[in-house]
């Protein structure tokens, strides 16, 4: 972990991820006739809701345009989705404005060259361990857990931990 990551995951009210190689592991799926299918991690699904609980707003911003991916993010309550966006820095901006947060109230998770530009502008830059060299770079804190296998919720974890919400929120969920 580098040093300041706790003091900026601190001040996260907003995170926004990408979806190929954060929320899912990168794969693309086809089933018999063509049709895309993409696998989510549960755990990442609770990070978010645990996210949403605690008052951090989250927002998505993928390449792709792909219903599997619209209809989680529905399932999640996500309100802030951006689909089929190669230029993500303009959505991220105007997520950061519509949620009435400053870019270093705001968190990015991603993992590839076109999510260096927003992760240059975030407060905290978050990416998975299975990123291209350049983001890893960036990045000012790395998950344990590969994409789509937990690495939302571990970021989730750091976010709430850094802002004292953890214990809390374990009490909450675990009784």
């Amino acid at each position: 972990m580098r040093d300041g990551v706790m003091e900026r995951a601190s001040r996260i009210r907003l995170l926004v991820l990408d979806v190929d190689g954060v929320l899912t592991d990168g794969g693309l799926y086809y089933g018999a006739e063509g049709m895309v299918m993409k696998r989510f991690n549960v755990q990442d699904g609770f990070g978010i809701k645990l996210a949403q609980s605690v008052g951090v707003e989250v927002g998505v911003i993928t390449g792709l345009d792909q219903p599997p991916v619209a209809s989680r993010i529905r399932e999640l309550g996500i309100t802030h989705y951006y689909p089929g966006n190669h230029d993500k820095l303009p959505h991220f901006l105007e997520i950061c404005e519509k949620a009435g947060v400053e870019t270093s109230e705001a968190a990015f998770m991603g993992d590839d060259w076109i999510d260096l530009a927003v992760m240059r502008e975030a407060g905290l830059a978050l990416s998975v361990p299975n990123a291209m060299p350049e983001v890893l770079e960036a990045a000012h804190w790395v998950s344990v857990r590969p994409g789509g296998h937990g690495a939302v919720r571990e970021a989730v974890a750091l976010i709430l931990r850094a802002r004292g919400l953890e214990d809390s929120t374990l009490k909450q969920w675990a009784g």
